[in-house]
């Protein structure tokens, strides 16, 4: 599947290439939670956007809501640990991230969800990764976004002042602490003309 993105200025490249993860910048919020932010991580990210657009096995889901079952509004693909992931240059990023935050996460990154958002009306509701051990311990998501910029926002759980950060073309965020128990994060719908886009969330074991 390909969608038609308009690449950025920055990364005519087809060179992927990973930078240092010492440009980090740490954002503390509230209650023990925190982002990291490192825009651009990836070199050639476009032209990763279209590989995965096109190589990726995306499948689309149901949910039940109410009284009703309703479609997904993206694309998924799910990597279980010990699963090849599509791109050497996502194994590699997996491994420096596991690398860098050993210490403090005191377990490596294993398992890689993979989501398409095709245009604006693709989205993911408010949440946080509260099944299984996100739900009652402090962990880490790390979501490396390629394609074109949408916003991911996050705001404390049970209401208050939203964030948000543009993320795309290669950028990292990290959310860690007790961001996924104490803070929820969304990709809002937007009425803008918006190119796709597609997020890699790397993933501890047991956290969903």
């Amino acid at each position: 599947m390909s969608v038609h993105l308009q690449g950025s200025l920055f990364d005519q490249t087809d060179d992927l290439r990973l930078g240092p993860l010492d440009g980090l910048r740490r954002t503390r919020l509230s209650a023990g939670a925190w982002i990291d932010l490192l825009p651009g991580w990836l070199n050639g990210a476009d032209a990763l956007f279209e590989k995965l657009a096109a190589g990726v096995p995306w499948h689309a889901e149901r949910r039940q809501m109410y009284e009703q079952t309703v479609d997904v509004p993206r694309l998924l693909s799910y990597y279980r640990a010990g699963d090849p992931l599509p791109h050497p240059v996502l194994e590699e990023a997996r491994d420096a991230l596991s690398a860098h935050y050993a210490e403090e996460l005191g377990e490596p990154f294993v398992t890689a969800g993979l989501c398409y958002y095709r245009d604006g009306r693709d989205s993911v509701a408010w949440h946080g990764d509260r099944i299984g051990r996100g739900a009652r311990q402090d962990t880490m998501v790390a979501i490396l976004s390629v394609g074109a910029p949408r916003d991911l926002a996050l705001r404390p759980r049970g209401g208050g002042q939203s964030i948000r950060r543009p993320l795309g073309h290669g950028d990292l965020i990290v959310m860690g602490g007790s961001c996924q128990r104490t803070w929820e994060h969304a990709i809002p719908k937007s009425t803008r003309a918006t190119g796709p886009r597609i997020s890699i969330q790397f993933r501890p074991q047991g956290v969903n």
